[in-house]
């Protein structure tokens, strides 16, 4: 594995949606990954995916943190409505939580993060799964794919963000 710099820093990159791929450098150097739902319940009210997502954000930087930087998927263009009201929310939520926190955050935008992973910016989500394999991962989707490529963009360009 990689190790990026003397002093790792704890990093989350999200793919937000209702399934959110995530990606988390520790201050070991180890990456994590995976995927989480938060598709709600037939009896939930309609903003109890957010608190999902923000009780999950707290518990993982409980366990794993404290964060100390996020990169998400910045997308400009959804292919249906509910798609772009799930992501307004999570992305508010998102924002919200690492602002009450102290933790500084930064969109990526989506052919960034394809053209770093895949050397095309318009890459298909099969592109960007076998990206993440051929770097060593077993991702379970694309959305896992992507914050993977999310995560190792924000590592070997220094993200912005310090």
């Amino acid at each position: 594995m990689t190790q990026y710099n003397e002093h790792p820093r704890c990093n989350l990159a999200l793919d937000l949606g209702t399934t959110t791929g995530w990606a988390l450098r520790g201050f070991d150097g180890l990456i994590t990954s995976g995927t989480v739902s938060f598709k709600p319940g037939r009896y939930d009210g309609g903003g109890m995916r957010y608190l999902r997502f923000t009780n999950w954000l707290t518990e993982l930087d409980r366990l794993s943190g404290p964060i100390e930087a996020i990169y998400f998927e910045e997308v400009r263009r959804h292919r249906g409505t509910d798609a772009a009201h799930v992501y307004g929310g999570l992305m508010a939520t998102l924002e919200t939580w690492a602002e009450l926190r102290g933790v500084p955050y930064q969109g990526v935008p989506v052919g960034t993060i394809k053209r770093h992973a895949t050397g095309r910016g318009n890459a298909p989500k099969e592109a960007m799964i076998a990206a993440a394999q051929a770097r060593g991962y077993s991702p379970a989707d694309d959305n896992e794919a992507d914050a993977i490529a999310i995560l190792h963009w924000a590592l070997e360009t220094g993200g912005g963000l310090r």
